[in-house]
């Protein structure tokens, strides 16, 4: 696990310069594969861009000390559920996510990274899953 906390946070890194660009990338790319979700977002994208991308930080700064992240991740979840967020947006979510740093790191996203990436997303998801609906949902 060490090993893939480094992976996620030094590729991380390198998408950092470019996150504004990462962000519109990311949603252009989530709108594209689940049009739906598109109107629980605001029109103008401009802070939820950068909230995505503080976030982002937050949680992979976070990812060598998991605890002080989850009590984030739960509030976020439950308010993702008055939005609108359901269980199955996660994995659409996390793909579209994988996709942006596919596309922003180019051939710095080697199989490792993917790996290291997929792992982080999916136990932080499967968290804020069972915390927005409960354990259950989770398992789904």
């Amino acid at each position: 696990m060490p090993t893939q906390i480094n992976l996620v946070q030094e590729s991380f890194a390198k998408v950092a310069p470019i996150s504004e660009q990462a962000a519109i990338i990311f949603y252009d790319r989530l709108f594209e594969v689940a049009p739906t979700v598109k109107a629980m977002f605001p029109v103008d994208m401009k802070e939820q861009r950068k909230k995505l991308v503080t976030t982002l930080a937050v949680v992979v700064n976070g990812l060598g000390n998991l605890e002080s992240v989850l009590p984030a991740a739960s509030a976020l979840a439950k308010r993702h559920v008055s939005y609108g967020a359901k269980a199955e947006h996660y994995p659409v979510v996390g793909g579209a996510l994988l996709w942006t740093l596919e596309k922003g790191l180019g051939a710095a996203w080697t199989p490792d990274v993917a790996a290291a990436w997929t792992a982080a997303y999916t136990t932080l998801s499967g968290y804020m899953i069972s915390e927005a609906y409960g354990s259950t949902q989770a398992a789904d």
